[in-house]
């Protein structure tokens, strides 16, 4: 049905963009009227845009003008003018949708014309980028047409300070990561002075990758973290006791569930059920388990904390590979990104699993953190008031960004026809016929000239390839984690005349592999070399107007060197476009098709010629996983030998069945994490709306009251309930507990209690509340007791919080285990966690009335923090914090003053 009425009234994004075609014309026609204005006149339009809306009109009255602003401005100071499809996605981006726009379609050019509209409100416009290099490229890069046009702008960055960093958000654009934005979001819910704040309210957002942000990164949250107490010891001893036990893999095909299986007959200790990422003891592994600690019954709610780690260390064994998962690199184990294949330096896996392959590697364990704040992004970018994202792959997971953020897929046309030629998959019987398969490949499209970008899943595997064309003597690059400092330099090089290039999935996205050699790239290649700074390079790149003679001639070098380059390369692009172009080999497929995708798109940008291939085997991860019995089956009885490749309908069909099942299961965990982090977050919410009331210093006084009369009135309803008549109330009890809270001795004594009413009682407890918070004031002084206040309250809700963060955790550890009651996990965690809150916000005020009425005159009461920062994570990572020591420099080899217990040059001196 879907398909017969797209057949008549076209697509979803053919019918939007048709409903845009007048709005376009209407900037078409403004092209003369704009060429004809001087550079002052073009500039005085931004005014002109900001009286216009104050005036009453809105943005989207202004916006065919305000964009062909823009397309006359980028034309005079970068060169380049907004095609018409680009004009499409700037309008797709404004409208708060994801614009799905190819490779090299510049998706960078056209964010600058929702930009600029939305800057202009003065509200601000974050750029959200999947890395800093592409941060501070795009900020140095558009900048300049944003200052043209008289905004401000800003770019965040990971070694600025609070001031530098409010100093960026407060500009009319601000560049920046996702990691960066969310941690300064978190950051800023824990400063405990206003003016340390540095976010102002999120407006608008326009993600680039978007994908890759709110899709792949979704599973992990960000937390920011503080110094944990637990000892390292039993990460140690649990592993110790895993390296003792044998097990055995689960089939894939095997038909059963892990809950049904008779684990009792098996004759291991553990099972590996791969497909699912779980380890399991069985019953033998419990006993030995058991004996080996020494504890009873290992199922004991006491001996949780070890039945965790002695999972973790299982799973950090027989689940997390080295130089595939992670890499071990000056002694420290770094997280290989699943998805782009670069190491993430700092981060760290939560839940001790770090620690679990640490103590598996014979490293120094590092001491468990505790989370003091945490929020996904799906969360936190949810919180804009308008967001926007552009990729060059979406239409694979429409139904989650609709489902999740309410965000319509686009997929904008192409400016030139794509003539890449995408060839059948190629699936070979075993791995090792299909790597000689490659090495084949690239031989032959070498011989020829033909560049070639090999695509890997891990780094393992672009070490294999790398290793084989070492043997057949073919000259390359290798691009993964261990190499990724020159990323950039190497995949803008990929296109020239002969290369060939292995990257790990999708690293270097964000560079445009130009055929022939990217020019710009040589010549700040050729810069360095010659010696100047990255700093000198970004400014000779600039086109701010200067009189530094170094800079002048920065400048001039810079731009004889491109031109040189330019001349170079135009011979060799025409060699490269007659050998075929950009041509792209898949040795696996991703479990996503997105980023299989991803890696096609590198060919074929604009217009230009290519083609792509995948090579598969039946021994790759998606196949013996995710693919059918029948393959198998059928390849078997075929009785094909190993190295002929195998084609047949039926196996393209069960590949993309495979990837369907893996992306429906991965969207499913991911919307199984959003389920839980909802529950936090209309906690999160309550909490940091207390923090805003403190902060923006409101009177809290009647709040305190409120306070008191809410401990009041549950107190007197727990201590009358039980009583038929006046006489019978605990009223001995009613005082101890008030007692220790504000209430004086004696205060309940009652001559005529056989006529008092529950109200007469409480309202007697509320005048003496009353009265005594008075004589409080006039003691302490009326301005002296409200920042008192609002400083207590502070205090306790952080403390109380950062708690229940760790409780709330506690609880999504061991809810999963409801499911074998038959008992739903997500709704048990939102009813427990409910009481759990209102167990929290009934402390928070027991302790700030408690504080508030036994505060004695004389007592200093200051601001400050109620626990230290040690570390801000992307899904446990722990960054490199800055150490500032007044009085001296350290010396490098000293022992670091933060107390690790390590030289000064390993710890923050990095």
């Amino acid at each position: 049905m879907k398909k017969f009425f797209e057949k008549v009234f076209g697509t979803y994004s053919q019918r939007e963009i048709k409903r845009m075609e007048p709005t376009i014309d209407k900037i078409e026609s403004l092209d003369e009227e704009m060429q004809a204005l001087t550079d002052e006149q073009l500039k005085e339009k931004t005014q002109y845009f900001k009286e216009r809306l104050k005036g009453g009109d809105t943005l989207d009255d202004i916006l065919p003008e305000a964009f062909a602003v823009v397309r006359e401005a980028a034309y005079r100071v970068l060169g380049m003018k907004h095609y018409r499809v680009q004009l499409i996605g700037g309008m797709v981006l404004h409208q708060g949708s994801i614009a799905e726009m190819k490779t090299g379609e510049g998706k960078t050019l056209v964010a600058t014309l929702p930009v600029y509209l939305n800057a202009l409100e003065g509200k601000g416009v974050h750029v959200i980028t999947v890395n800093d290099y592409l941060a501070q490229r795009d900020k140095e890069w558009m900048g300049k047409l944003y200052e043209f046009l008289g905004l401000t702008v800003g770019c965040i960055s990971h070694d600025m300070d609070s001031s530098e960093r409010k100093d960026a958000y407060n500009r009319d654009i601000t560049y920046g990561t996702n990691n960066e934005f969310g941690f300064d979001y978190l950051r800023d819910n824990m400063v405990i002075y206003k003016k340390e704040m540095v976010q102002r309210e999120l407006n608008y957002a326009i993600i680039d990758e978007v994908d890759s942000i709110l899709i792949d990164e979704a599973r992990t949250p960000l937390i920011i973290s503080g110094a944990g107490d637990k000892s390292t010891s039993l990460y140690m001893a649990a592993n110790s006791f895993v390296q003792t036990l044998k097990g055995r893999k689960i089939d894939p095909n095997e038909k059963n569930d892990r809950f049904s299986r008779e684990i009792k007959e098996e004759t291991v200790d553990f099972t590996i059920d791969e497909k699912s990422k779980i380890v399991n003891l069985t019953e033998k592994g419990i006993k030995k388990a058991e004996n080996f600690f020494s504890v009873e019954n290992l199922a004991d709610t006491k001996n949780m904390e070890l039945s965790h780690h002695i999972n973790q260390a299982l799973k950090a064994h027989n689940l997390m590979f080295r130089d595939k998962d992670y890499v071990v690199k000056d002694g420290e184990v770094v997280i290989v990104d699943d998805f782009t294949g670069r190491l993430m330096f700092g981060r760290r896996y939560s839940d001790g699993l770090h620690q679990a392959i640490e103590a598996k590697e014979g490293l120094d364990v590092k001491r468990e953190s505790k989370t003091l704040a945490t929020i996904t992004f799906q969360n936190y970018f949810r919180m804009y008031e308008k967001l926007s994202g552009m990729t060059g792959t979406a239409k694979t997971e429409e139904e989650e960004f609709k489902h999740i953020y309410g965000m319509d897929v686009i997929e904008i046309p192409t400016n030139k026809p794509v003539i890449r030629a995408d060839y059948p998959d190629t699936v070979y019987k075993s791995e090792e016929a299909k790597f000689d398969a490659v090495i084949e490949e690239i031989k032959e499209k070498h011989s020829k000239g033909q560049p070639v970008l090999v695509g890997t899943i891990s780094i393992e595997n672009s070490e294999t390839l790398s290793k084989m064309l070492k043997k057949a003597r073919i000259p390359h690059e290798v691009l993964n984690a261990k190499h990724h400092e020159r990323e950039a330099d190497i995949v803008a090089q990929a296109g020239r005349f002969g290369a060939v290039t292995i990257a790990t999935n999708m690293a270097g996205r964000g560079t445009d592999i130009v055929l022939g050699g990217n020019p710009e790239f040589m010549a700040k290649s050729e810069m360095k070399k010659r010696g100047y700074s990255e700093h000198m390079i970004a400014l000779a790149d600039s086109h701010t107007s200067t009189e530094d003679k170094e800079i002048i001639d920065a400048k001039d070098t810079l731009n004889k060197l491109v031109q040189k380059y330019k001349d170079d390369t135009k011979d060799e692009e025409q060699k490269v476009i007659e050998a075929g172009g950009l041509h792209i080999i898949g040795t696996e497929r991703h479990e996503s098709r997105r980023i299989d995708n991803q890696l096609r798109g590198r060919a074929g940008r604009q217009g230009d010629p290519g083609s792509s291939r995948f090579f598969i085997s039946l021994e790759d991860d998606l196949m013996r996983l995710f693919g059918s019995e029948k393959i198998m089956g059928m390849v078997n009885s075929l009785g094909m030998p190993d190295d002929e490749p195998l084609e047949h309908k039926l196996l393209s069909k069960s590949i993309e069945g495979a990837q369907r099942r893996v992306e429906g299961r991965n969207f499913g965990i991911r919307k199984h994490v959003l389920q839980y982090d909802d529950v936090m977050n209309k906690q999160r919410e309550v909490i940091y709306e207390q923090r805003k009331m403190v902060l923006e210093g409101e009177d809290l006084k009647a709040y305190i009251a409120s306070m008191v009369e809410d401990i009041v009135v549950d107190a007197v309803n727990v201590y009358t309930a039980e009583a038929k008549y006046p006489e019978d109330w605990d009223l001995t009890g009613l005082e101890e507990y008030l007692g220790n809270i504000f209430l004086p001795k004696n205060s309940l004594q009652f001559e005529d209690i056989e006529d008092l009413t529950t109200d007469d009682l409480k309202n007697r407890i509320m005048d003496i509340a009353k009265k005594l918070y008075e004589e409080k004031e006039e003691e302490i002084g009326q301005e002296q007791i409200r920042e008192i206040e609002r400083v207590i309250l502070l205090r306790v809700v952080d403390s109380k919080w950062m708690d229940h963060i760790d409780a709330m955790d506690q609880l999504r550890q061991g809810i999963g285990l409801r499911a074998l009651g038959n008992e739903d996990p997500v709704r048990a965690y939102q009813m427990e966690g409910f009481d759990m809150f209102e167990a929290m916000v009934h402390n928070i005020k027991i302790d700030t009335v408690k504080y508030l009425y036994n505060l004695r005159a004389e007592e200093k009461v200051e601001r400050k923090k109620v626990a230290k920062v040690t570390g801000a994570s992307h899904g446990g990572e722990s960054p490199k914090q800055k150490t500032v020591v007044k009085g001296r420099k350290i010396g490098r080899n000293e022992p670091c003053p933060c107390g690790s217990g390590k030289k000064y040059k390993k710890c923050c001196g990095r």
